[in-house]
């Protein structure tokens, strides 16, 4: 009997269409590590798992694809980054024809796990599609570790600069070890939206056989680069990266202040890449920008300074994450340091904690809605320093973002707007806004993420720390403050705000749409205006003055009670305001619930405002139980609460 006979006869018994799926995986996939995989589980008749792997297709939507990296069509791997790569780059050529860009794609990743195939399979599908390549990683070396990866931010960067059709990012950002993603930017440099992200998914099933050629990359790729079609870029954008960053977020009169620094000692702050792509990057800006330099100015966690797919000392390579930092702390307290500085593995996030004594001394840990506060405070101050008008100045955030910085527009006469989560949604807003004549220096979201439009449309943690840590020269050596003393006088100006975040798990993919559904339809009364319907309360505890649901199509307080914000009838989240019932209170509270586009989970986001800290934090927690116990529901729903 042939292997092939032997193999049919092993998988004769399971169901029919699962034995279709394998066999036309082992028919397409040329890797040999996950062929062997898919055969060994077939021989272990691990069936369940098999179903796991099969029975759908990982989706690709607007974040692009991210997942476990594994054998099988519900996960990524190389097969997988192939056929997406089809559909992707089918879908901008045609796309090219209707806007008249040319045939440029960008392709970089990061240090991960299998990274560096992935974008060489989708570099050589590109370029059998006809594509110009840039390529944007130095992989010449044997080991790994040594070879030159990009910082996420630099393909939107490189597609900006060059004008490019498409760029691809191949990075899992801040996820566990084993996930990997495929990050997919638009010709204005931004990540993709609605319709393109549908119409790349079907193109992509649509070119599920792999083309001819297209797992020859070693041979496709050496062609292109004698015909000058792929073109290695790192160091040339990197250069002007650089270049741009020094001419566009720098001033040389408060980097002239870090000479100055009040501090007992130096060096003055901790740095950590987190095992990620981020110390080769900024050490080089550092010397040629902020002329600091390591072991004078600043220490690294040495750790986690050079690239490890493994993280080893983190099980969640994510500077918010609790625990996550705790090593650049113990080092800042070991030497007298009170700023630690944080970018996460692909650095296109950024984070921060300080030993203030305006918090007695204790390490705080900024969230991502204070460090946005305290950017937006930053701009703020450069702004009115230039004194230029108020009224073309726009800042953006998400909408599941803070309040504070809407609150600190309408009382110093600037403008502000919110976007639907991702900045997908901020980057593109803030090209409308610019387009428009106006100027948009900074957009962020709750999740770490800072945006400087001069220089990328999309989050950037390496210029977030380089402007930070000018900010904190400025604040140390004009006002006097440390970023601690800074939030808190903005709590005296416009409010205390405190947030009280967090999430649900379940495993009843269902659950999201009977919860939300019960809260438009089953939950008390409601109140009825048309033919719309929502709750005017939340328990005996809050009443509900605001009310959108950007799922329906419903908001409460605009004149035809359309939403503001675009509205998606697959996804789910509803957005209230409220305040508490009880008249003493002076506080007021936002939160909003939705359903995540790409885990089991059921995202909340409470905000609560007051004159007091105590008042806002006591709002914020009582909002969590409250909501519980009213719409989440969880000993009749089966969720878990996590955080």
């Amino acid at each position: 009997m042939s292997d092939e006979q032997q193999f049919n006869a092993l998988i004769k018994d399971y169901p029919e269409d699962l034995q279709k799926k394998v066999l036309l995986w082992l028919e397409q996939d040329k890797d040999d590590s996950t062929r062997k995989e898919i055969i060994d589980l077939c021989k272990s008749a691990n069936v369940k798992e098999l179903h796991e792997r099969f029975d759908s297709r990982i989706t690709f939507g607007t974040a692009g694809l991210r997942s476990t990296m594994e054998a099988g069509f519900s996960r990524m791997n190389t097969l997988t980054v192939l056929q997406a790569s089809q559909g992707l780059a089918t879908y901008m050529k045609n796309d090219a024809k209707n806007t008249g860009q040319k045939l440029i794609a960008v392709i970089g990743h990061d240090h991960r796990y299998h990274s560096k195939e992935f974008a060489k399979i989708a570099a050589t599908v590109f370029l059998i599609a006809g594509f110009k390549v840039y390529y944007l990683n130095d992989d010449s070396l044997e080991d790994p570790r040594d070879n030159k990866f990009v910082h996420t931010p630099m393909v939107p960067f490189t597609v900006k600069n060059l004008k490019a059709s498409v760029g691809v990012m191949v990075t899992a950002s801040h996820n566990p070890k084993m996930d990997n993603g495929y990050k997919v930017y638009y010709s204005n440099g931004c990540q993709i939206i609605p319709p393109h992200d549908s119409g790349i998914s079907q193109c992509i099933d649509a070119n599920l056989e792999p083309w001819e050629n297209s797992w020859n990359y070693k041979e496709i790729m050496a062609n292109a680069e004698s015909k000058g079609d792929l073109i290695y870029h790192r160091d040339v954008m990197l250069n002007d990266y650089i270049t741009q960053l020094e001419e566009k977020l720098t001033s040389k009169d408060i980097i002239h202040l870090s000479k100055k620094i009040d501090v007992k000692s130096k060096p003055w702050f901790v740095y950590t890449p987190m095992h990620g792509v981020g110390y080769e990057i900024f050490t080089k800006i550092s010397n040629e920008i902020l002329h600091m330099k390591e072991g004078e100015d600043f220490i690294v966690v040495e750790e986690q300074k050079h690239p490890d797919p493994g993280f080893p000392t983190v099980s969640f390579p994510n500077p918010e994450e609790k625990g996550a930092i705790d090593m650049g702390i113990k080092l800042a307290e070991d030497n007298g340091i009170s700023l630690v500085i944080a970018n996460d593995p692909d650095a296109d996030r950024f984070s921060i904690a300080v030993k203030s004594k305006g918090s007695q001394g204790t390490w705080h840990q900024f969230t991502g809605n204070e460090i946005g506060y305290l950017f937006a405070y930053f701009e703020f101050q450069k702004y009115k320093i230039s004194k230029q008008d108020l009224h073309r100045l726009y800042m953006v955030n998400s909408t599941v973002s803070s309040q504070m910085i809407k609150k600190m527009a309408e009382i110093e006469g600037f403008n502000y707007e919110e976007t639907l989560t991702g900045f997908k949604w901020i980057g593109n807003r803030a090209i409308d806004l610019i387009n428009k004549g106006n100027i948009v220096p900074f957009g962020y979201e709750e999740a770490i993420g800072y945006m400087f439009p001069t220089m990328e449309i999309d989050k950037d943690g390496i210029a977030a720390t380089v402007i930070f840590i000018q900010a904190f020269m400025y604040w140390n050596q004009i006002d006097k403050m440390d970023p601690y003393e800074i939030i808190q006088l903005g709590f005296k100006k416009y409010g205390v705000f405190i947030e009280y975040n967090g999430y649900y798990r379940y495993t009843d993919l269902g659950i999201t749409k009977k919860i939300f559904d019960y809260v438009r339809y089953d939950y008390d009364k409601g109140v009825s205006e048309g033919n719309k319907k929502y709750p005017d309360h939340i328990g005996e505890e809050f009443k509900i003055i605001k009310y959108r649901d950007l799922t329906t199509g419903y908001q409460s307080d605009t004149p035809d009670n359309k939403p503001l914000l675009p509205v998606d009838p697959s996804s789910q989240m509803i957005t209230v305001e409220m305040i508490p019932t009880d008249n003493e209170s002076d506080g007021s509270i936002r939160l909003t619930i939705r359903g995540s586009g790409t885990e089991p989970k059921l995202k909340v986001y409470i905000e609560a405002c007051s004159r007091s800290a105590t008042e806002a934090s006591f709002l914020a927690k009582q909002a969590w139980n409250v909501l519980k116990r009213e719409w989440m529901r969880p000993e009749q729903t089966g969720i878990t609460t996590a955080f």
